[in-house]
């Protein structure tokens, strides 16, 4: 990608209730501090200002969160319907999404399934990161789970690194990076969760890569470009591939519609219309709930 600035913010999908943006690796979505000027929302009212609503504090309501060094792939609701109508999307699980990322070592097994349940870390200098249960300060862990699946081997500054795709099916605060860190291999660059050692490269490499929500409105299913090739990136030598990407984007595809369409048969998930109630069966993230209540607040449809 070329270097952020305000006029420069890459579209990825638009339409009358949405916008999904392509957002740039060290920016925010928003932000109080008047000393940060360029964020994710000031290039949206840059570029779009007849669309910023004035009831909103933003301006824009972004429908999930990236954080600040993680680029790809993020959704913007244009209007309260819109924003409804997508919220409902992630209350009832039915949002795909997958990230690229680099991360240190040679990963062994093809595939992994991470569990380690995911806590505030309370020590004194750390209270900005995020633990792992059984660490010490770690408070009120929730259970998470993310599945990682290698693409690639190969090297980055001569270093070995492992290419993979990251899913995460729960929704905790930096859950990736912890559970990468948690299994030996946190991912490139990523200065936080290497405890201060990996600060060579010029960026995180995480990347929101696949979005898939299948709205009442619309069907918004985008892919943010690869960051993580050659070509964009000489210190990143691929040797031996062992999956896909397309392939692997294909399953999850696949694999989503499947449930979806299997739990609506089981009457597991309502009709996705507008006026249904979510399931109340299923268990939340404390931060979910939080963010979910946070988003019915603002975004009540009329």
């Amino acid at each position: 990608m070329e270097p952020v600035s305000l006029d420069n913010l890459s579209i990825l999908y638009q339409s009358s209730d949405f916008i999904v943006v392509n957002k740039h690796w060290d920016v925010r979505i928003d932000s109080k501090m008047w000393y940060e000027k360029l964020t994710l929302q000031s290039q949206l009212r840059y570029r779009f200002p007849e669309l910023a609503d004035p009831d909103t504090y933003y301006g824009f309501r972004f429908c999930h969160q990236l954080d600040f060094s993680t680029s790809g792939a993020l959704c913007v609701a244009l209007n309260k319907a819109a924003a409804g109508s997508a919220y409902k999307c992630f209350k009832e699980r039915l949002v795909t999404k997958a990230y690229l990322a680099l991360v240190r070592g040679h990963v062994q097994e093809p595939r992994m399934t991470v569990r380690y349940a995911i806590g505030k870390n309370t020590t004194e200098g750390l209270t900005h990161m995020m633990c792992i249960e059984g660490t010490e300060g770690c408070e009120n862990p929730k259970p998470c789970q993310s599945e990682l699946i290698v693409l690639e081997h190969g090297l980055y500054s001569g270093d070995p690194v492992t290419k993979v795709i990251l899913q995460p099916l729960t929704g905790r605060t930096h859950q990736l990076r912890v559970h990468c860190s948690a299994v030996g291999h946190p991912i490139v660059g990523d200065f936080t969760y290497s405890h201060k050692q990996d600060s060579g490269p010029y960026r995180m490499m995480l990347h929101a890569y696949y979005l898939r929500i299948p709205t009442s409105k619309e069907l918004i299913e985008v892919s943010a470009p690869d960051p993580f090739v050659p070509t964009l990136d000489g210190n990143w030598v691929p040797q031996r591939a062992t999956r896909q990407l397309d392939e692997v984007i294909q399953g999850l595809k696949e694999s989503s519609v499947c449930t979806v369409e299997e739990e609506r048969r089981d009457g597991l998930l309502g009709d996705p219309g507008p006026g249904v109630p979510c399931h109340a069966g299923r268990s939340e993230m404390e931060e979910q709930r939080a963010v979910c209540e946070r988003w019915l607040a603002e975004w009540t449809l009329e």
